[in-house]
C-alpha cells in the first residue's frame, strides 16, 4: 500500500467540467446527498474545495453555507483544505467532494475537518472508487495527465480507517455512477440504470457519511485501602489512646 503523504504538488480541478461527464457526475453526487440534507440541522455548512462549492446544496436545512476553495467563482474564503481559517468545533457539517485525490496530505485534510466540526457534526465525503473502470483506466499511460486520473485514488475502506482513527463514526457508504468516464456525454439509458442497480459496487464514485463522536471522560476515583498489617497497628494505637 502506497503512503498517503505525497511530496508531489498536484494540480487541483477547479470545475466539474474538467472531468469527462463532469456535469453528470456532479448531478449524481447532488442526488446522493439530497436525503442527508433532510437529516442535518444547524447554523453552518462548510463546503471545502472548488468542486464542493459548485454542488447544489439548496435542499440543506442548515442556515449558512460557507464556501472555501482556491479558484471557484463563488468563494467566500480562499484557503487550502488542510489549513481552514475556521475556529475549532464551530460548524455543523463539512462537505468534502473529490478533494482528497488531489491533496498532498489527505489524512491531514480529514483531521482538519474533524477539528472544525462540532461534536456530533457531519462529514460528507465523496471520491473516485479505485475498484471501478475509472480506477482501472488509471494504468493507461495516455490518461495519466487528464482528470480525474491525475489524482490518487483511495479506497473507501482506507478512508474509513482514517475516519475511525481521528474519531468519526461512519454512518453510510454508497457507490454510484457506473461509467468509465471516457465519452464526453453520459448515456442515462436502460443499460446504465441496470448497472446502477446491480453493479453499483464498481461505481466510479462513492459517498461516505460520518459523524464526529466525542466520548465524555469520567474520572475514576481510586479506592484507597490500607495495608492490613498497618490497619491493625492503627486500630491498636487508637484503642490505647481511648483507654488512657
Amino acid at each position: 500500500m502506497k503512503p498517503a503523504l505525497s511530496e508531489k504538488d498536484r494540480a487541483f480541478p477547479s470545475q466539474w467540467q474538467q472531468f469527462p461527464q463532469g456535469d453528470a457526475l456532479a448531478a449524481a453526487v447532488a442526488v446522493k446527498l439530497q436525503p442527508w440534507w433532510q437529516r442535518i440541522f444547524g447554523y453552518y455548512l462548510l463546503k471545502v474545495g472548488d468542486l464542493s462549492c459548485q454542488l447544489d446544496t439548496s435542499g440543506c436545512k442548515i442556515q449558512q453555507h460557507i464556501t472555501i476553495g482556491r479558484y471557484a467563482n463563488n468563494l467566500m474564503l480562499q484557503a487550502e483544505a488542510d489549513a481552514l481559517p475556521v475556529s475549532d468545533s464551530s460548524v455543523d457539517a463539512v462537505l468534502l467532494s473529490h478533494s482528497l485525490e488531489y491533496t498532498p496530505d489527505p489524512h491531514h485534510v480529514v483531521r482538519e475537518a474533524h477539528r472544525v466540526l462540532m461534536p456530533d457534526g457531519y462529514l460528507l465525503l465523496t471520491g473516485i472508487n479505485p475498484y471501478s473502470m475509472v480506477g482501472l483506466l488509471k494504468c493507461w499511460p495516455g490518461l495519466a495527465q487528464q482528470y480525474p486520473w491525475q489524482g490518487r485514488f483511495f479506497s473507501p475502506a482506507r478512508i474509513k480507517d482514517w475516519l475511525h482513527l481521528v474519531g468519526f463514526e461512519v454512518l453510510s457508504e454508497q457507490r454510484f455512477f457506473c461509467s468509465a468516464m471516457l465519452a464526453k456525454h453520459y448515456d442515462d439509458g436502460w443499460w446504465q440504470q441496470w448497472q446502477e442497480q446491480y453493479l453499483h459496487y464498481f461505481g466510479a464514485s462513492y459517498l461516505l457519511v460520518a459523524r464526529k463522536r466525542e466520548l465524555p471522560l469520567t474520572p475514576i476515583r481510586p479506592k484507597w485501602q490500607l495495608n492490613p498489617a498497618f490497619a491493625q497497628q492503627v486500630k491498636g494505637v487508637s484503642a490505647r489512646q481511648r483507654s488512657s
